[in-house]
């Protein structure tokens, strides 16, 4: 089962699983921050239930912009350690995917940390993305 996690509560749950793609933030900002960009961005965040539990996350915005146009872009996609490769991440994204051509935006983007050689493989192998440009960061 896929759904929104809207609550305080559902975030809260949603966190133990966000965590380990965002271990550096605590429970407290991370909901300050759900709650700005949904405010902000559009954010939505939802989750993939196994036998009750959440086994994985992903957060997304819909966005238009000149160069993707009416685009979604996602932020965050982890599953459980425990719960990798079986096919959850696989359907979360699909869901995403989904969700984009029903609300008439053309694609879906994200951006992978370089280390992430597992994460690039399947998003390139079996959700069938293409490279097409690095992400750069400045601290400020």
């Amino acid at each position: 089962m896929i759904k929104e996690m809207k609550s305080t509560e559902e975030l809260k749950e949603a966190f133990l699983v966000m965590s380990e793609l965002r271990p550096q933030l605590v429970e407290e900002t991370y909901l300050t921050y759900v709650n700005e960009a949904r405010e902000i961005g559009s954010y939505h965040l939802y989750a993939l239930y196994e036998e009750g539990e959440i086994v994985a996350v992903i957060g997304f915005s819909p966005m238009i912009t000149l160069y993707y146009g009416r685009s979604v872009w996602v932020y965050d996609l982890v599953t459980r350690k425990e719960d990798r490769s079986k096919g959850y991440g696989k359907a979360l994204l699909s869901f995403v995917e989904q969700w984009a051509a029903d609300h008439d935006y053309t694609s879906v983007a994200l951006s992978s940390g370089m280390q992430r050689l597992d994460s690039h493989r399947f998003y390139e192998e079996k959700m069938a993305y293409d490279k097409v440009s690095y992400v750069f960061k400045k601290e400020l």
